[in-house]
């Protein structure tokens, strides 16, 4: 074997289409962009929520509501969902990730007080509701607020 010998192997490799080269090519006159129109013209870009003169998506669909570019994101926590930890346990938010109750530990987290509380628990948290915090300190736990 020889390098001049070497070459693709079979449907490995195709030839770029070369237009515009001249009526005996199959490609010239119109080079595969049909006749005439916005698509046939070089240079053209159609922007991709362009919908041909219709009236675009984004401007047909009603608006409702108001959403700050401010605002707080904030992960909460139920009061039941911390029975699955051992009295006396100090939970965290790096505790919450860990038990998969929370997404990040970036955002602020907030315990409220939906359900029943049966351990005695100290929980740090960016916030409580007030009913929440009482709860937690019934039991003999801290609520404490980071």
């Amino acid at each position: 074997m020889k390098i001049n010998d070497l070459k693709p192997q079979d449907k490995s490799f195709h030839r770029r289409k070369r237009v515009g080269r001249g009526i005996g090519s199959g490609h010239g006159k119109n080079s595969t962009r049909g006749e005439n129109g916005q698509k046939s013209r070089s240079g053209s870009h159609i922007s991709a929520h362009f919908e041909g003169g219709q009236m675009p998506f984004v401007r047909r669909i009603p608006k409702r509501g108001f959403r700050s570019l401010n605002r707080e994101q904030i992960q909460i926590v139920n009061i039941s969902q911390l029975n699955r930890f051992e009295p006396g346990t100090e939970v965290t938010k790096d505790l919450l990730k860990q038990a998969g109750l929370i997404d990040n530990t970036a955002l602020k987290l907030k315990v409220l007080a939906k359900g029943e509380l049966e351990k005695m628990l100290f929980v740090k948290a960016d916030a409580f509701s007030v009913k929440a915090k009482t709860l937690i300190e019934e039991k003999g736990g801290k609520a404490e607020v980071l």
